[in-house]
């Protein structure tokens, strides 16, 4: 499942972030790549070891995993520190798949949910579409300053030559509770269920329907959980 989130960032949160990235140190994007990738990508990273990174991080992040639909959507275990990612004209990343194991030795991670937050808007750049693939077919995504774009790691996708202006985006990776895809979409749609029902003025949390809901969501979350 493929999950939008809009306006998880606002006018004036990016407005200064973009100030801050435009300043900073950036290096080579292939030296974060694995060995599969490295040669299809082809972008500009923030050096994470600058003080703007960590600048950078207390609002994007922030902003992000005390979102409701973020929590909803990837029941996240562990989340990765971010790449700020800078595509110029005539950069691109090609068609990859994310790897399934990241991060440093004693902090490594499943990656189960990709997560690109797009920092400035599409009409400050000419390309630059992030293309995934589904079971549903290829589709392309070129958000609004301030969305967040959530999909399975899982999807083979890339992101389209640049052609003109700059592209700014911030990526990560989450590691969550649930392991499968179609499991997690289960309980995503059982949890919009409950939320309809709540907010239906004729049932309330007390409901029988409500309730039933309720207990298949829990015991199906508990019986599909990793502990980790």
């Amino acid at each position: 499942m493929v999950v939008t989130i809009p306006d998880l960032l606002n006018p004036t949160q990016l407005e200064a972030l973009c100030s801050v990235l435009r300043q900073g140190k950036f290096t080579d994007g292939k030296l974060s790549a694995g060995d599969d990738a490295r040669h299809l990508k082809n972008n500009l990273e923030l050096d994470a070891d600058s003080e703007r990174y960590s600048a950078l991080n207390n609002v994007v992040m922030t902003a992000l995993v005390q979102h409701p639909e973020y929590l909803q959507t990837a029941m996240p275990a562990k989340i990765a520190a971010p790449i700020y990612a800078r595509y110029l004209a005539g950069m691109e990343y090609g068609g990859h798949i994310d790897d399934p194991i990241m991060g440093a030795p004693g902090a490594r991670y499943r990656s189960d949910i990709s997560i690109s937050v797009f920092l400035n808007g599409p009409d400050e750049y000419d390309g630059g579409e992030l293309c995934i693939e589904t079971a549903q077919g290829s589709k392309a995504y070129k958000l609004p300053a301030g969305s967040a774009l959530l999909y399975p790691s899982t999807c083979y996708h890339a992101v389209t030559p640049v052609s003109n202006g700059e592209r700014l985006v911030a990526v990560t990776w989450v590691q969550s509770h649930i392991r499968r895809a179609d499991q997690r979409e289960i309980l995503i749609q059982l949890n919009q269920a409950k939320t309809l029902l709540a907010k239906d003025a004729s049932e309330d949390r007390q409901s029988e329907s409500y309730q039933k809901i309720n207990l298949c969501y829990a015991n199906l979350f508990r019986l599909w959980a990793d502990a980790n």
